[in-house]
């Protein structure tokens, strides 16, 4: 199993920099941010300069949306760092959440999410497509390689997923909804045709390596509000009726609401219906050896990458445990 790490783009970005430079050597394999232009500083400008200090590391978004980029500048920029750095990039992608509704939008409709997943990655790969009715090519492009892993909670999000995607993310670490998911993504991939085991799988979910669980879930209870967004919107689509696993609608009945001013932040005041038993299940809290557990529980269901969303207070002691234990453990 893979292990990559992902960021929050808060200033100073040097300091973004030095840690995916820490992240390569301690045995991570991705870099990983989110990609959400007016909370966080720009993601390809940091890419660019983690690109340069490493050697290794694979980096891209978790995730980015077709509404805030449009595909063919998405396909472009990701071509550009593919030439400069040697095909260290992987885009992800989704219909959005804090990038558009800080704007006032809506997420992307499937229709248009789908068509720029064969955009980007036909473009970035040095391949012509149609879009908009119009032949598109990158003239410069030579040696790109590029994989688009779609991120998805919903069934019609999950179908396009295998329909079309080259990996599936979750975000969240539960046990069974990940094997309910993964399993939604392969029916729809052996259902297009697809081999299901070619998709790559990714749950990405804050990991916390240390003694004080208590101290620790509060630093990361934030996390079952950002997923709350997502499912309140398949609620509000579906209702209860099966399209989610249950424990998804159930956990989120107490939710009133949400600041984006406070997305993905640990104190996070509007978070307070998520219970201790969603942060223990969404999350990876504990000593070390609870975590080497959990993610190899996460590989026995077909996981082959966890990435550890590194947002709370420590940090630097979480990704030297990391380093120093879980990744070799898994090794």
């Amino acid at each position: 199993m893979d292990v990559g790490v992902v960021f929050q783009l808060d200033p100073p970005a040097r300091r973004i920099v030095e840690l995916a430079r820490r992240a390569e050597a301690g045995g991570f394999s991705h870099v990983w941010s989110f990609d959400s232009h007016v909370l966080w500083q720009e993601p390809y400008v940091v890419y660019s300069a983690i690109l340069a200090a490493t050697e290794r590391v694979v980096v891209g978004p978790m995730v980015t949306n077709p509404g805030t980029r449009d595909a063919t500048v998405t396909a472009s920029t990701f071509a550009t760092l593919n030439e400069l750095y040697g095909n260290r990039t992987v885009c992800g992608i989704g219909r959005g959440d804090s990038a558009v509704r800080t704007l006032g939008l809506p997420p992307i409709d499937l229709s248009h999410l789908r068509e720029s997943v064969q955009v980007i990655r036909e473009l970035a790969n040095g391949r012509s497509v149609r879009f908009r009715g119009t032949d598109l090519q990158l003239p410069w492009v030579k040696d790109s390689a590029l994989e688009v892993w779609v991120a998805a909670y919903g069934p019609k999000a999950l179908a396009l997923t295998g329909e079309v995607a080259d990996g599936y993310i979750l975000q969240l670490a539960d046990l069974d909804i990940t094997a309910w998911m993964i399993a939604a993504v392969r029916r729809a991939a052996e259902r297009a045709g697809r081999d299901p085991l070619s998709i790559k799988i990714c749950v990405a979910a804050p990991a916390y390596v240390g003694d004080d669980l208590a101290h620790q879930r509060e630093q990361t209870r934030w996390f079952g509000g950002m997923v709350g967004n997502h499912i309140a919107d398949i609620v509000r689509r579906y209702g209860d009726t099966g399209a989610v696993p249950h424990d998804l609608v159930e956990y989120i009945a107490g939710r009133k609401g949400y600041d984006y001013a406070e997305h993905g932040r640990a104190g996070h005041l509007g978070v307070d219906y998520v219970s201790d038993a969603i942060v223990d299940r969404f999350c990876v809290l504990g000593p070390a050896d609870a975590h080497i557990a959990k993610l190899t529980a996460l590989r026995e269901l077909g996981v082959d990458q966890f990435a550890v969303y590194l947002q709370h207070d420590d940090m630097d002691h979480t990704l030297d445990a990391y380093a120093s234990t879980v990744i070799p453990a898994l090794r």
